[in-house]
């Protein structure tokens, strides 16, 4: 399945639109205070074990979008936007979520 952000893919014209498709991860800050506990490869201010939660979560949301279009009948995603939010009472969660338009191309 093509996955893009652009509005269309080049030389493949849409034949057919499905709608909004979305995918949402909702990480909980308590895999971030495990993390955060065993942190050892900081380095220049960046962290691995954050960042491989976080693709983790990027690309659970977007597979969650791609299944939803194909559901649908799409073979194709297109406009894509991700986005990271902060929820609950406290900002305690983190929420991964990704939409865009299915279509078949």
């Amino acid at each position: 399945m093509i996955v893009t952000t652009t509005p269309l893919i080049e030389g493949q014209p849409v034949q057919k639109y499905f709608g909004v498709v979305t995918g949402e991860v909702i990480v909980g800050a308590n895999i971030f205070r495990d993390l955060f506990a065993s942190i050892t490869d900081i380095v220049g201010g960046r962290s691995g074990k954050y960042e491989q939660v976080l693709q983790r979560a990027r690309k659970e949301a977007l597979a969650e979008m791609e299944a939803e279009a194909a559901r649908l009948g799409g073979n194709a995603v297109i406009g894509v936007d991700i986005d990271y939010e902060t929820i609950g009472k406290t900002g305690s969660m983190l929420m991964v979520s990704c939409s865009g338009t299915a279509v078949r191309i």
